[in-house]
């Protein structure tokens, strides 16, 4: 069942790609929402794309997307729902990196057990349902098994945003950690190196909502990497409002 339901939402993350692609290419306007970050026509044609799609395959799981909960509210409380960014890293589209993506995932019982990051830009899509079942798609090719790896005894290989390049506070961090090298890459996009074993650790800190990480986590859980929190609990779904506060995601353990 689960295999059916990540097909279903890889379909859609497809879909949705195909029209942020198009949106992409146009001189496309920039609005600012009530918590001043950027919305474009591409947020909104995704998100109903999506919301469409899981919805005519499961019309009984609800659906908490952000720019839909933003108009309308949570959807009524479930132990089952999806999740869905239909635009994560609007900024990245904005400035045109390419380093933006479609992220749906499906959480049950507070854990995301199904997880699709799709970078329509970049070529690349990372897909897992359970322990094990993490593959990567690039360029329309076939998909191909990732397992997150083990630091090297070199030092870590740390993931982050360009924001955060300069942060004192993630500078303060990785002061207790052996450093080998520092890539910076754009939404959630960063779980998705880390699965493939291309990195070791993303830091993040402050709040971030459940849309912008559940769909890294079940992929890089799958992975056989973690996210956990800075009381390194497990990252928990569900919670009121939907906000996450800090948490670092990691490969596989040494």
């Amino acid at each position: 069942m689960r295999e059916h339901l990540l097909e279903v939402a890889r379909r859609a993350a497809l879909a949705a790609g195909e029209e942020i692609l198009r949106v992409y290419a146009t001189a496309f306007d920039v609005q600012q929402k009530t918590d001043n970050t950027p919305v474009t026509e591409a947020d909104l044609v995704a998100e109903r794309i999506i919301v469409a799609m899981l919805s005519d395959a499961v019309p009984d799981i609800p659906i908490a997307s952000e720019e839909l909960v933003e108009a309308e509210g949570l959807p009524p409380s479930s132990a089952r729902f999806w999740v869905v960014d239909p635009l994560d890293g609007t900024k990245e589209f904005v400035a045109r990196n390419g380093e933006f993506a479609v992220l749906i995932a499906l959480i049950e019982n507070g854990s995301p057990v199904l997880g699709v990051i799709h970078g329509p830009a970049v070529g690349v899509t990372y897909t897992a349902c359970g322990s094990g079942t993490a593959h990567r798609w690039r360029n329309g090719g076939p998909p191909e098994p990732i397992h997150a790896h083990a630091p090297s005894p070199d030092g870590l290989v740390v993931v982050h945003s360009r924001s955060h390049e300069n942060s004192r506070r993630l500078a303060e961090f990785l002061a207790h950690y052996p450093v080998r090298a520092r890539r910076q890459c754009g939404s959630a996009l960063k779980f998705g190196v880390i699965a493939a074993g291309e990195a070791d650790l993303y830091p993040r800190f402050g709040t971030t909502m459940e849309w912008d990480t559940a769909a890294g986590q079940a992929i890089l859980e799958a992975a056989g990497g973690r996210v956990e929190t800075f009381l390194g609990t497990p990252l928990r779904y569900g919670k009121p409002g939907l906000k996450n506060e800090g948490f670092l995601a990691w490969g596989r353990r040494a």
